[in-house]
């Protein structure tokens, strides 16, 4: 996991503790908004995927909007910019891709209205 940590703060200019929270925020708003079995293959690709999924539930607050804004609020919250916003999601796509395919990528963000934008 370090590996592709590294990888996503280096391309946002993160330290890697906010590029954790930040990976683990888009890969939990994923779960819920994308389709399971794609991103259940894009979470795989992450080592300790679901253990940040699981980090990002418990740090969530309890009156998140929904969508990509509920989302980028949560981004915002912790720190990212929205040009960062944008490095860590193509980032992460691009790393998703490499592991899981593009198929899998492409499924995800056909499926989650305005990801698009950040990827």
């Amino acid at each position: 996991m370090n590996e592709i940590i590294t990888r996503v703060a280096a391309a946002a200019g993160l330290d890697e503790g906010v590029a954790t929270k930040a990976v683990g925020f888009i890969l939990n708003f994923l779960k819920k908004e994308g389709p399971a079995d794609s991103v259940g293959q894009m979470i795989s690709a992450f080592p300790g995927g679901d253990q940040l999924v699981a980090d990002a539930q418990a740090n969530t607050g309890m009156f998140t909007m929904p969508g990509v804004m509920g989302l980028g609020t949560q981004l915002m919250g912790a720190g990212l910019s929205m040009p960062q916003m944008q490095s860590v999601g193509k980032e992460m796509f691009a790393i998703a891709a490499e592991q899981a395919g593009p198929e899998a990528v492409g499924k995800i963000v056909s499926s989650v209205p305005g990801l698009s934008q950040f990827v």
